[in-house]
């Protein structure tokens, strides 16, 4: 294959990966415009259309997509050499790229208490976070490792808990408690205006509650639909709503007395994040340093 066919192929990779030009024209070091050029002319030699390029969205072809599954294992193997070579250097030191694919959540609780810690201590390592609500397949799309609820976790990963125990709170402000009363049942929040969490496939999100082995998923209703976990807490601080939130996240307003809590006794900790890799692929010492830094306490 010629050289320039090679390059071709695998900037339309990481155009598939970051699901822009922009954005995989930065990584590469180009501009949008000479990436642009690089694709029209891979399509040109290919003679079928790789992309479906809007004004509002990027998304591969059917040719696209069936190339691109035959690419990535060649791909992968190509990144772990990288990575391999550059963990070999002759200080020793973690150095290279680490991609990590995370939740907002967890971006939240596990990382941003210890990225200064990791940036400090290790500045031969790039980080390159990217946050997604869905659950997304790291080896497809070439990730180092992920970091999701324990339970989101596919069973052949290996998985390293972090960010300690977590624990899920029913919040609202004192000025909605004392408008509509506090709930004292799992049962009672049926009667109150809830913030609903989607999930990625569009499922409303039941509230998990537990108490003495006892477990009740409910259905709540409100006026607020969200995705997003910071919609959700402006909402419930305007005190017309009740949430249903990490309590890491709302600690601050639990703090000075701008939330309060509910149910408390039906809100027990549970293990939490976990940071999450192939059980085949090699842990680079960049991974490794990242993984005992978000392992440590914050």
């Amino acid at each position: 294959m010629r050289r320039r066919t090679f390059e071709s192929l695998s900037a339309f990779a990481t155009i598939v990966e970051r699901g822009s030009f922009v954005r995989a024209a930065a990584h590469l070091g180009v501009t949008p415009s000479a990436l642009s050029q690089t694709i029209r002319g891979l399509e040109e030699e290919l003679g079928v259309p790789l992309l479906h390029r809007t004004t509002r969205r990027l998304a591969p072809s059917a040719a696209g997509q069936k190339l691109l599954a035959r690419l990535a294992p060649t791909l992968r193997e190509l990144d772990a050499a990288v990575a391999e070579t550059t963990a070999n250097r002759a200080d020793g030191k973690p150095a290279g790229r680490v991609r990590i694919s995370t939740s907002q959540s967890a971006s939240e609780i596990v990382i941003a208490p210890r990225l200064g810690r990791f940036l400090s201590s290790y500045p031969d390592v790039v980080l390159e976070l990217v946050t997604d609500q869905r659950l997304v397949d790291i080896v497809a799309e070439r990730f180092d490792a992920g970091i999701r609820l324990g339970e989101q976790v596919v069973r052949d990963m290996v998985a390293v808990q972090v960010g300690g125990r977590q624990r899920l709170v029913v919040v609202g402000t004192p000025k909605y408690f004392a408008r509509h009363g506090r709930p004292r049942q799992p049962k009672d929040l049926l009667a109150h205006r809830c913030v609903v969490h989607f999930r990625a496939g569009g499922e409303a999100y039941r509230w998990e509650l537990e108490k003495g082995g006892r477990e009740r998923q409910v259905a709540v209703t409100g006026a607020l639909f969200e995705n997003d976990p910071r919609i959700a807490l402006l909402a419930v601080l305007t005190g017309e709503v009740i949430g249903f939130a990490f309590e890491a996240q709302v600690a601050p307003h639990l703090a000075n007395g701008t939330l309060e809590t509910a149910l408390d006794d039906w809100c027990p900790s549970f293990p939490g994040f976990h940071l999450y890799y192939p059980s085949r692929r090699e842990v680079t010492p960049a991974l490794r340093a990242f993984i005992e830094t978000m392992k440590g306490d914050s």
